[in-house]
């Protein structure tokens, strides 16, 4: 019988991981007890591709990029749809009696047994990257001819046959009954046409979803890498059982459509949990629906994943294992301060720790916390919560957003007893958020005798790492970037040229940018002083803080991003 090697042989071959890194994820797997493959990926060791590519190595198994396939639906059709979907199991060739399947798990011996029976076919495996087998699948089922189908359906569930016509394009969404509504939201096919809708945002990672409808269509967009990218268009028709069928999943009253109301939408797929906050908003042309989508495995990650140069997670590595004081985290909306927060708490979770949060609401659950979600109707508002949790013998609290001063002299006040406290802020930078403590009514003593840190950041596109090239920039780089010309010569950027991976957007994922003030007794002096933001972030750079702009142009020379997005979201002036 062939023996294989060891996966963590195997991944140190196609990677630079040393022996200390694969022994401390096998430390965590003993405690964790899942894949070393999976567990790696979680903790950012390596990529979803590494580990496919070790996991093929390994058993012997051909690896595949799937986006590089030329997949003939004949093929395809060999396999039921609902099995494909199934048993994530796409078939991409055949020899003879043969069918090659791509897996990402090609050890499922269940499911090439079942493909076996199916086809009648001897099944060869080859194993490829789950996400962009999930992508390959959403694509086949979802590409443009099955949607105008789906489409098509429902606008016949919607007008009826000839002779039974429930409503017309021209007639009033108001006119519509309830029971009507309540009817199509049952059919088939708008199940199918939302189903579509989701699990297309799923697959391109899509942080929103938006349903717009204008004067005679609606349009569907996705919000990916923080942009938003038009997807579907649905005709007029078909509005009023769309925004239906979506509130009936939110658990809204599809009757009430003159006021706005928000919901929550819990769902699996492909093995993830996601929950999707769900908003409408009455508009001169029907409802909008806006809906969040939140993975609850996103929050998984490590600090060092995250972006932040390795002397600054040195720092707020030792930031976050104090034992009391306030850490700030500051940027406007969107710009991942959540996400930084979650992983911070993910990262010093411990049973020894008693953690408690207040948000609004509560996007991921961690286990080990204790997370309340505000409420206004029962009371539960940020200062009445955090009083109660200050009873609750906290070690560590996270507060979702300073929103007002009352929680803000709370917070200060458990973080001057002892607490280690956690929060966010809007300003522009981290020496802002003093400005904006002062301005919220906080005196100068308190902020600087509870303040310990402050981060800011932003969240800008990475390079797609499959169309990634290097190019000579332009003179008019340098001045934009504040570099001298003389080394022009010397220096390469990188960008991507566009590919199927990245839907020809030459960006693949986020990244954070990010500058950390540490406050120090110079700085702390300096706010009892009440100083000047400039002169705060003056004295801040000169004990050696790397600003923003300095860790965007750092991540610009290490083909990170690009020049054009650091210029958009960092390089504002």
């Amino acid at each position: 019988m062939m023996r294989h090697r060891p996966f963590g042989q195997v991944i140190k071959e196609i990677t630079n991981l040393t022996d200390e890194d694969l022994e401390r994820a096998l430390q965590v797997q003993k405690g964790t007890r899942e894949p070393l493959g999976q567990l790696m990926v979680k903790m950012g060791m390596i990529s979803e591709r590494d580990c496919a590519r070790a996991l093929g190595r390994q058993w012997g198994i051909p690896f595949v990029d799937i986006h590089q396939e030329e997949i003939d639906l004949e093929i395809v059709n060999l396999i039921p749809k609902h099995l494909i979907n199934r048993y994530r199991a796409l078939p991409i060739g055949r020899k003879d009696n043969r069918l090659i399947v791509a897996m990402s798990n090609p050890l499922d011996i269940f499911t090439i047994d079942q493909l076996r029976l199916v086809t009648g076919m001897e099944v060869d495996v080859v194993v490829t990257v789950e996400e962009d087998l999930n992508s390959a699948i959403t694509n086949l089922f979802s590409s443009d001819e099955r949607m105008n189908e789906t489409i098509k359906r429902v606008v016949d569930e919607v007008t009826g046959d000839a002779g039974d016509i429930r409503f017309t394009e021209s007639k009033r969404e108001e006119e519509i009954s309830v029971d009507q509504l309540r009817e199509l939201v049952d059919d088939a096919p708008i199940i199918q046409l939302v189903n579509m809708i989701i699990r297309q945002a799923l697959t391109d990672k899509a942080s929103d979803i938006h349903i717009q409808p204008e004067v005679n269509r609606v349009r569907v967009r996705y919000r990916i890498d923080g942009m938003l990218q038009d997807g579907t268009v649905v005709p007029k028709q078909v509005q009023a059982a769309l925004i239906s069928r979506i509130k009936v999943m939110a658990e809204m009253d599809i009757a009430e459509k003159r006021a706005p109301q928000d919901g929550r939408i819990s769902l699996i797929m492909d093995r993830r949990e996601y929950d999707m906050r769900v908003s409408t908003l009455p508009n001169v042309f029907g409802e909008k629906v806006v809906m969040r989508v939140l993975d609850k495995s996103g929050i998984q990650l490590t600090l060092s994943r995250l972006g932040l140069p390795s002397e600054m997670l040195e720092q707020y590595d030792k930031l976050i294992h104090r034992s009391y004081g306030i850490i700030l985290v500051t940027g406007p909306t969107g710009s991942g301060k959540s996400t930084t927060l979650y992983t911070t708490l993910n990262q010093i979770n411990s049973a020894e720790k008693n953690i408690l949060t207040v948000e609004d609401p509560v996007e991921y659950q961690l286990p080990g916390l204790t997370q309340a979600q505000v409420n206004l109707r029962s009371g539960m508002t940020f200062p009445a919560v955090l009083r109660t949790m200050l009873r609750q013998d906290p070690d560590i609290i996270l507060v979702g957003e300073m929103r007002d001063t009352e929680t803000a002299i709370i917070a200060i006040e458990a973080s001057l007893t002892g607490h280690l406290v956690f929060s966010t802020l809007h300003t522009n930078d981290a020496p802002g958020a003093v400005a904006r403590l002062t301005e919220m009514g906080i005196e100068p003593f308190l902020t600087a005798s509870s303040t310990i840190g402050v981060l800011a950041q932003r969240l800008v596109r990475t390079i797609c790492p499959r169309c990634k090239e290097a190019y000579t920039p332009p003179s008019e780089a340098f001045r934009r970037l504040n570099l001298p010309v003389s080394s022009e010569s010397s220096i390469q950027f990188y960008r991507g040229a566009g590919c199927q991976y990245c839907r020809q957007t030459g960006y693949k994922g986020r990244i954070g940018v990010y500058e950390l003030m540490l406050i120090d007794n110079e700085v702390r002096e300096l706010i009892l002083q009440k100083a000047p933001t400039h002169v705060l972030r003056q004295a801040a750079l000169e004990a050696g803080m790397i600003n923003l702009k300095q860790d965007a142009m750092q991540k610009i020379l290490e083909g990170v991003t690009t020049m054009e997005e650091a210029l958009r979201v960092i390089y504002t002036e």
